[in-house]
């Protein structure tokens, strides 16, 4: 990772890759449940917005933080404007994304095209409306296009994949073979299932982080060490948080040491799936830093090498996010 040609999209253009620093791979900045901006009781007030996330993106800095990644992809609140006077102001690498999902959130037009009967999109139209946004910036709404996306996320059904996220994850795959960023997808029910679908696009496993492994379902299927050693990124995305779905900070911990044990130091990924402001939906006030304030030092007094430690905070998410 010497290579000083190797750049990485950000919201204020292609940065070198070794200029990351420390990375959060999965958190969101504004999102906003699509139609909540037009709810009687919601607020959309653009200058409190840019203090509170501006605020959030100081204190990670300041924790040692260098790159965001936020994976709220297409119509859940992404501000490009708003994240480019955000990295700006504060330091701060952001890393935007393109891509959409679950099913249940895509708007009509994405579900019901003109066709008797409707279908939903094909995964070529999806990885169209993808790669446009890495090759010729992100979608400001009627207005134009801005700065590129450096991945592009989608996620599926927590039932379990339907159709429609079947169109999005092939998608996805393809628009990523075709403009060299990464793919991050969050599975339904069935992680290796779900990995498998984009893998069969032709996509090489090291190009796919597969998020929410720090699920109780994972850990209990040995999905993060087969996903391992296939080859994609195991993200451990949601620390701090301890509930019916996700296992708690100790066993993640475990599950980190084990990864690395087996030979899997170079695919952890680590991040706390935080929400800096939500609007119509609930938030998660984890800050930023909290893997790095609260995480590390367990993952230390564990036993996890500084050279293993610096590898997943700052190898591992530069190779993830250099464009191929």
């Amino acid at each position: 990772m010497g290579d000083r040609t190797a750049t990485v999209n950000t919201v204020l253009g292609p940065v070198p890759a070794e200029e990351l620093g420390v990375v959060a791979v999965h958190e969101a900045l504004l999102s906003v449940v699509p139609g909540a901006e037009y709810a009687f009781d919601v607020t959309i007030d653009r200058a409190e917005i840019f203090e509170t996330l501006a605020a959030k993106l100081r204190a990670f800095r300041e924790q040692g933080g260098g790159t965001i990644v936020d994976s709220t992809g297409m119509f859940h609140g992404r501000d490009v404007r708003l994240y480019e006077t955000l990295s700006r102001a504060t330091g701060v690498h952001i890393v935007a994304s393109t891509g959409m999902g679950p099913e249940e959130l895509l708007g009509g037009y994405f579900l019901t095209p003109q066709t008797d009967p409707p279908t939903p999109w094909p995964a070529d139209k999806f990885a169209d409306l993808f790669a446009a946004e890495v090759a010729e910036g992100m979608v400001v709404p009627r207005v134009e296009r801005r700065g590129a996306a450096g991945i592009v996320a989608t996620t599926a059904t927590p039932s379990g994949m339907t159709a429609t996220d079947e169109s999005l994850f092939r998608g996805a795959a393809r628009a990523a073979r075709q403009t060299g960023v990464p793919v991050s997808v969050r599975y339904g029910a069935d992680a290796l299932h779900d990995l498998g679908t984009v893998l069969d696009e032709g996509l090489p496993a090291d190009r796919v982080v597969v998020g929410g492994l720090d699920r109780r379902d994972a850990v209990a299927a040995g999905a993060p060490l087969e996903i391992a050693w296939r080859g994609a990124y195991v993200a451990l995305d949601h620390v701090g948080t301890e509930d019916e779905l996700h296992i708690a900070d100790a066993d993640r911990a475990a599950l980190v040491l084990d990864l690395v044990e087996a030979g899997h130091g170079d695919r952890i990924l680590l991040s706390a799936n935080a929400i800096g402001v939500a609007k119509g939906g609930p938030g998660r006030e984890l800050p930023y830093g909290h893997v790095l304030t609260a995480f590390v030092p367990l993952l230390t007094a564990r036993g996890l090498a500084e050279e293993d430690l610096r590898r997943i905070l700052v190898a591992n998410p530069r190779a993830l996010l250099t464009r191929h």
